[in-house]
């Protein structure tokens, strides 16, 4: 059994700051759950580019609202808290928090990913093949 406390992982190597978010990793690949689970925030009036091409995310927001607008297609789908989003084919997008509020929200990725990774130059978290 693993019990974990949000407090307990603010400020340590488990939280990762990635500029427009910051990520508390509560579930890693070294945890052995198969996939791992983040309680990130969004900066207010921030756009991400993303692009998980080596994971399937979902994302379940608990607070504020924005946009995530998926690159092929050009589609923009407002999303606020109480509504899941989900990743299911490597969707390259733009995350955007709408100016006066932040988004925060609950991702889990598969595969797991292993902490301290952050978004590259294509908005690509690496694959952790250990």
């Amino acid at each position: 059994m693993i019990v974990r406390k949000l407090d307990d992982i603010i400020g340590t190597d488990r939280e990762v700051d990635g500029g427009n978010w910051v990520s508390r990793r509560l579930v890693l690949k070294d945890d052995g759950m198969g996939y791992s689970v983040h309680d990130t925030i969004i900066k207010e009036g921030t756009e991400t580019h993303i692009h998980y091409k080596n994971h399937l995310e979902s994302v379940y927001l608990t607070e504020g609202e924005g946009e995530v607008e998926t690159i092929a297609d050009g589609k923009i789908w407002p999303v606020k808290a109480g509504e899941i989003y989900i990743l299911d084919k490597n969707d390259e997008h733009y995350l955007r928090a709408n100016k006066g509020t932040h988004m925060r929200m609950v991702c889990v990725f598969n595969p797991p990913i292993s902490g301290r990774e952050v978004h590259d130059e294509h908005g690509v978290y690496p694959v952790d093949e250990d």
